[in-house]
């Protein structure tokens, strides 16, 4: 019986108290089931009598006690004791319990996986740095956090596309260009501009390709670093990216929505739709209208637009692409965008729940117990090479995706390169190469999944570890729901740590000259199952599944 089974079992449980009770409740009937606190017995708890008590006019114990007797009707569940006020811990048949290996190893791949966001159309913008520098240790984490994110959708059913929009348009691509043209000339950059030894590498990159771009008027050279600077700076913010693990589908350059009219379409829109105003030589937009804390300018008194125009046609686009919800991951930095962006959909007469903003907190490195500061190559700024040149690709995305993002993040390098249990993506990437070893070795004593009797997985070992594995599917979810991909780090962490003891205590291979019984063999499907759910997990999170460590 998965958990997903014992929920309905429990709800018809309801129902059927509620019948006899000749009572009603509303519908759909509610009732979810949780692991019980340490300490505790059975396999699964539930407060649902306490839910209940008010619509069936009795005392919570009471309907906990009707409850318990139904359940009790069911060869399914062994025990279910009423505790306290009314909570339910309910025990499992052995082979109940146990069957969920079956249907692990059955469905291998697709196990956790579920249609719950079926027939969504999301749109995730997530990285989008500017392409003036190498990604950052915050872009990195958005890196991280955002495709394990959009894996998490697409295992809930959702279409997912991933997107990075390129701010390849103002201010900021000026000064990239003047500091490449600084950096060619031997001066020093110009004020607010960029520094480090890559800019070097570009500029060598392009003086290789327009050997005489330093003998042009410092206005055509600049224009010319800016040209072929930007370009390299995006192909190489690509391959960091590829070789990071995370793709995008989608490349949008804020540039195209100046040069095809799309910012001027958008601006013209709102103002005949009259959610622009013209004050102090300016059009503003009325998003205190739509909970913003103050009116933005779109077109400022210059007549160029302001930033937030492109973030209006960028909108209006991505709506017209046909997603229904629109995810944007990103920095501390830009908390004022939460209101901004819903307001811009609500100005559009659109729906303000089209438009989600996660914010995510910056990162920081410590090695030898001190803040690192100093990237060799980008100057002041650490960035995701750094990250992954100091533990590699899976340390690298597992520790920046364990943590919520809202949360500020220390990176311990020191601990990222230990194999020992204290690094956490070494636990859970050893506990799925032990699974591989296990089968190997059973496979040595012929063990293999030819025989089945889950009645023998008596264990308490193998009881705990049963019911953790059957709530993946959960954490998937609530995971997804919750835009919280931290949540299956720690899941896997704690599988881990119980797979260790069941290893630790529950033998798959006989010792010495004892005979193989149906017990060990029964154990090799629950051996697999576990390493599926490691691999399904990892998989979630972009990190690999080693065989062997």
């Amino acid at each position: 019986m998965t958990r997903d089974e014992l929920e309905s079992r429990l709800a018809r449980a309801v129902a059927q108290v509620a019948q006899d009770a000749g009572a009603q409740v509303p519908l759909p009937i509610s009732a979810p089931v949780e692991r019980p606190r340490p300490g505790h017995s059975g396999d699964y708890a539930s407060n649902v009598a306490m839910r209940y008590a008010k619509a069936l006019g009795r005392p919570s114990r009471d309907i906990g006690a009707a409850i318990a007797d139904d359940l009790l009707t069911d060869p399914g569940i062994a025990a279910v004791e009423v505790a306290g006020p009314g909570f339910l811990n309910i025990t499992l048949a052995a082979g109940s319990l146990g069957a969920l290996a079956r249907t692990i190893v059955e469905q291998d791949a697709q196990y956790g996986r579920s249609d719950t966001l079926a027939g969504r159309r999301i749109d995730l913008e997530f990285v989008s740095a500017n392409p003036t520098g190498p990604v950052h240790l915050g872009g990195a984490r958005w890196a991280a956090v955002g495709d394990a994110l959009a894996r998490l959708l697409e295992a809930c059913g959702a279409a997912v596309t991933r997107e990075y929009y390129f701010n390849d348009h103002g201010v900021q691509i000026d000064r990239f260009a003047q500091s490449l043209l600084a950096s060619a000339k031997g001066d020093a950059p110009p004020a607010d501009g960029y520094g480090g030894a890559y800019l070097d590498e570009i500029v060598h990159q392009v003086e290789a390709k327009e050997p005489d771009v330093l003998s042009l008027p410092d206005d055509q050279a600049q224009e010319v670093f800016r040209r072929e600077g930007v370009e390299l700076m995006f192909a190489e913010v690509k391959q960091s990216l590829h070789d990071f693990g995370v793709d995008f589908a989608v490349w949008f350059h804020e540039d195209s929505l100046h040069e095809s009219g799309a910012v001027d379409k958008a601006v013209q829109q709102l103002k005949e739709s009259g959610q622009l105003y013209f004050a102090d030589g300016a059009w503003w937009l009325r998003s205190t209208d739509f909970g913003d804390d103050k009116d933005r300018p779109v077109i400022k008194s210059d007549g160029n637009p302001a930033y937030i125009a492109g973030d209006l046609a960028y909108l209006r686009d991505k709506r017209g692409r046909g997603f229904d919800l629109c995810i944007y991951l990103l920095g501390a930095d830009h908390h004022g965008y939460i209101a901004r962006l819903k307001a811009a959909a609500e100005a559009f007469g659109d729906d303000p729940d089209t438009v989600e903003v996660l914010i995510g907190q910056m990162v920081n490195l410590v090695k030898d117990g001190k803040p690192v500061r100093m990237s060799k190559r980008a100057g002041t700024v650490i960035t995701m090479e750094d990250l992954v040149d100091a533990v590699g690709v899976d340390a690298a995305r597992y520790s920046l995706e364990r943590s919520a993002i809202e949360s500020q993040l220390d990176i311990d390098l020191d601990l990222l390169v230990k194999k020992s249990n204290d690094n956490p993506v070494y636990y859970v990437q050893y506990a799925h190469a032990r699974t591989c070893n296990a089968k190997r070795n059973a496979a040595e004593f012929g063990i293999g999944l030819d025989v089945f009797a889950p009645e023998l997985l008596t264990s308490p070992y193998e009881a705990a570890l049963l019911t953790a594995l059957s709530d993946y599917p959960n954490v998937v979810e609530s995971s997804a729901a919750l835009r919280a991909p931290h949540r299956v780090a720690r899941y896997l962490e704690d599988l881990a740590g119980t797979y260790h003891r069941w290893y630790d205590n529950c033998r798959i291979t006989p010792r010495g000259d004892d005979e193989i019984t149906d017990t060990n063999r029964t154990r090799a499907w629950l051996n697999d199952a576990t390493r599926i759910v490691l691999a399904n997990g990892l998989g979630l999170l972009g990190v690999s599944a080693p065989e062997r460590m």
